[in-house]
């Protein structure tokens, strides 16, 4: 089986290359995103193995399908950025990797909270430049503070956990309550509502759907209660920057912790460093000194990586045997592109 993988980078291509060592198959690796520009490049390959920023339309899988792709492999359990349909009707099947490790995940996105809080950021740039001053960095203390969590799949009750192990209260919010997990935790699921007004700190860990896009807007933001921390560890347009431009600009809200950004594709993943930025409304929100933005990589650690590789090989040998491919995703099964 020849195998090519776009938009990858080093720390990936390392876990790939230890995975395949029990299976031999024929990996190529590619540093430009997959779009329907660069997809002849697969040309002769049996499996297209695509990244979160890739654009996986109907041209890019109509020029896959003609180059002889059979599959279509995703490195994310997110899948919003591929037409299934048109997947299905160029009989081009397409896997995902639904689960690789809720805890990377949730442990950035606190990491984001206690950053944010102690204003790690800020005092690790002041003492490289002799800089020991303590004043503007005071934060509070997490314990007993509420924090809302919206979404408790995997991820989120990971992150519930670990803020219950700091001595929080958690409010939950989700279309399908887990009540076991709920009585097992102590969180305690209410309304969107109640979640934002009552919440010191929110946590986003829901999926990109029509429903749930721009759900932070400025309605959701002036419900929230003065001072809070938004976390957004799952997609970028989940929260409308504008508003939250806004919601910043006028000392409503306390902090934002995103590690994804609505219009990250063409400038997460990459060193731009030598160019100037064209997206004004990402410079905006970088001049925030309570603005703490990551590029995507809460699923970055070696854990992680590792399941990746593992699992989409896997899904490679499945179909190489000719059997189910037990992390398919169709189109006419589809619900909601999770996140991740």
């Amino acid at each position: 089986m020849k195998i090519v993988m776009f938009d990858t980078h080093e720390y990936e291509r390392a876990a790939f290359e230890q995975a395949n060592r029990s299976v031999g198959y024929h990996l190529t690796f590619l540093e430009p995103r997959l779009t329907s520009v660069t997809a002849p490049l697969a040309h002769g390959h049996d499996v297209v193995c695509s990244f979160v920023n890739d654009i996986v339309d109907a041209r890019t899988l109509e020029i896959l399908r003609d180059g002889a792709a059979r599959l279509v492999a995703l490195r994310s359990a997110g899948y919003n950025h591929v037409d299934l349909a048109a997947a299905a009707r160029l009989g081009l099947r397409v896997v995902r990797v639904p689960e690789y490790s809720p805890h990377a995940v949730a442990e950035h996105a606190v990491a984001l909270v206690l950053a944010l809080n102690r204003n790690i950021h800020r005092a690790y740039a002041r003492v490289r430049e002799w800089n020991f001053s303590l004043d503007g960095l005071v934060g509070f203390d997490l314990h007993e503070k509420t924090v809302g969590i919206v979404g408790t799949g995997r991820i989120g009750q990971v992150t519930a956990r670990i803020l219950r192990g700091f001595g929080c209260r958690v409010l939950a919010h989700d279309k399908q309550p887990d009540l076991a997990f709920a009585s097992a935790t102590g969180v305690q699921y209410v309304p969107l509502q109640e979640l934002y007004a009552e919440s010191a700190v929110i946590s986003l860990h829901v999926p990109l759907t029509p429903a749930t896009h721009h759900m932070i807007d400025t309605a959701a933001l002036a419900a929230m209660k003065a001072g809070v921390f938004l976390i957004n560890t799952g997609r970028g347009a989940l929260i409308d920057s504008r508003a939250l431009i806004s919601a910043l600009k006028r000392g409503h809200l306390g902090a934002a912790g995103l590690d994804v950004y609505e219009e990250e594709e063409g400038v997460f993943f990459q060193n731009l460093s030598n160019q100037v930025l064209q997206d004004d409304v990402l410079a905006r929100l970088l001049t925030f000194p309570n603005v703490l933005v990551t590029s995507h990589q809460a699923f970055l650690t070696r854990e992680a990586l590792a399941k990746i590789a593992s699992t989409t090989l896997e899904s490679v040998a499945e179909l190489d045997r000719g059997g189910v491919l037990s992390n398919e995703v169709r189109a006419d099964h589809v619900v909601a592109s999770p996140a991740g």
